[in-house]
């Protein structure tokens, strides 16, 4: 099955599980996209003692998911895209929706 996840959250323990729900389904051998939207642009380096969302985010890159980050969300944070998450927009947002079986939200 092909999974779409868009993640809007930089709280910790949501965010946390979103990443966990991507490696889970990657390993499941399902295809799987991530697309950050919003303050979720920031999820990379995001870290807590309990919630690393950092380390389940380079896991899941690290077994071959693929994340794309809102180009309008990262610049209005004057962030910069990243190895791990590259400048997407609005289209690939959209593509990810179009070409997964099921989309999930966090």
């Amino acid at each position: 099955m092909k999974i779409g996840i868009i993640i809007e959250t930089i709280e910790f323990e949501k965010a946390w599980n979103a990443f966990r729900f991507a490696v889970t389904a990657k390993k499941m051998e399902h295809e799987v996209k991530v697309f950050l939207m919003g303050e979720a642009v920031a999820c990379e380096g995001l870290t807590h003692e309990k919630y690393n969302v950092d380390e389940q985010l380079k896991l899941f890159v690290s077994i071959g998911g693929q994340i794309l980050a809102c180009g309008t969300c990262l610049k209005s944070r004057q962030l910069e895209g990243t190895e791990f998450c590259p400048i997407s927009t609005m289209v690939d947002c959209v593509d990810l929706v179009t070409w997964a079986d099921k989309t999930v939200t966090f």
